[in-house]
């Protein structure tokens, strides 16, 4: 067992003291979105007592203030993920709207009839919808990478789609339904190779492994903050800085100008021409404590342990006869989908309320793959950092009565 300080780490996180129905609250559903630190939540109670201000554009010392420490989350984050530039650096409203941003500006003026695009059967919704309707609007063609029966993407039917119209290729870093851990760095090199940009969606990734831009080679990049311990409403694309100078605009509006009239307007530089309007500022102010926090505990040393507490879930979740998991790879990290026959996955997550124990329900935005699998959703367990062994043990013994009932 590592020497990983979880009580310590524990008390960061105010809303881990909740009670539920008298019980202690165990907070299985981190996949969705991952409690916030102390650091985090001061930090917004702080801007907005403190130094609430428009960013860029004021000359007061508000302004001055609040977009020193702005522009701070971009250089924070530039580092975190390993990129070259801050001018690589896109806040959004976070992955979501990143993969947007790509499909809109990039795909649209950069793919022609014909061309085709690639993601895999595993995609969360948003990593296929925006495809579906560039796909629609410039005649595109998209096909699907085919995934096992463990929850792992078929290289080999990835090798088989690509093509000389092969433009470009989305995928997830890790699997929000499978846990799945995906090959990305393989992937982006084959497609590379192929001629086709690579956008990796790396929502679930961010929180769990030691993430690196130029390691990976990828044109694109996703992530929310609200996944690795942030606020909601930010994330990030990165984009290779070569990339993003081509592309247009995405939004009209202040901020992405550099002059306007009636007659044309001059767009800014990189970053801003991305970032049309009044941005979250309190939230990317906050997002910059996540990241910290983060690198003070050491990736390494969250990945070591969230390991350790996967191993532990894996191992007692198999014992239970009545139980199908649902992405079985041994490359995966503590996301575990299962069903109980004879038992509606709603009702299970009812039961477990009842008993403190939040999981998550339904399809998780994953339903291609659901129904590829012939399933209509599934049960999911997901663990964080600030999870323990005797949470787990309380959600095995509280699921073994509930389903023997």
């Amino acid at each position: 067992m590592s020497n990983f300080p979880i009580s310590e780490i524990r008390k960061d996180f105010p809303i881990l003291e909740t009670k539920i129905n008298k019980n202690d609250l165990v907070y299985f559903d981190n996949a969705a979105t991952t409690q916030k630190p102390q650091s985090v939540i001061d930090s917004l109670s702080n801007y907005y007592k403190s130094f609430n201000s428009n960013i860029h554009r004021g000359v007061h010392q508000l302004a001055e203030k609040a977009t020193e420490e702005f522009e701070s989350t971009r250089e924070t984050a530039k580092s975190f993920i390993n990129a070259s530039s801050t001018n690589e650096i896109i806040f959004t409203r976070g992955a979501t709207e990143g993969i947007n941003l790509v499909a809109a500006s990039y795909c649209k003026n950069f793919l022609k009839k014909g061309d085709e695009i690639i993601i895999s059967e595993m995609e969360h919704h948003s990593n296929i919808v925006p495809w579906q309707m560039v796909a629609k609007e410039n005649d595109l063609v998209i096909k699907t990478i085919k995934v096992t029966g463990k929850g792992e993407l078929d290289m080999e039917h990835f090798k088989s789609l690509l093509n000389e119209n092969t433009k470009f290729v989305s995928i997830v870093y890790i699997s929000n339904t499978l846990g799945t851990i995906n090959p990305v760095k393989e992937l982006v090199n084959i497609s590379n190779n192929a001629g086709a940009k690579v956008l990796v969606d790396a929502a679930q990734a961010t929180s769990h492994k030691n993430v690196d831009v130029k390691d990976l080679n990828c044109d694109f990049f996703v992530f929310s903050a609200h996944k690795m311990y942030g606020p909601t409403g930010v994330g990030i694309l990165y984009g290779k800085e070569k990339i993003l100078e081509k592309m247009p605009p995405y939004m009209g509006g202040g901020e992405m100008i550099k002059d306007v009239s009636f007659e044309d307007t001059t767009y800014n530089t990189l970053p801003y021409k991305f970032e049309a309007g009044t941005p979250n500022i309190g939230d990317v102010i906050g997002f910059k404590k996540a990241i910290e926090y983060l690198n003070d505990l050491g990736r390494q040393n969250i990945y070591k342990y969230e390991k350790e507490i996967r191993d532990h879930a894996w191992k007692e979740l198999k014992k239970i006869d009545r139980i199908k998991l649902v992405g079985t790879s041994d490359s995966k990290i503590g996301i575990f989908s299962f069903y109980v026959e004879g038992f509606h996955y709603y009702d299970l997550g009812l039961f477990l309320d009842a008993k403190g124990i939040a999981i998550r329900t339904g399809h998780h935005c994953t339903q291609p793959l659901m129904d590829k699998m012939n399933l209509d959703g599934t049960a999911r367990v997901s663990l964080a950092m600030y999870n323990t062994y005797e949470e787990i043990n309380y959600f095995i013994d509280e699921l073994k009565k509930i389903i023997s009932k």
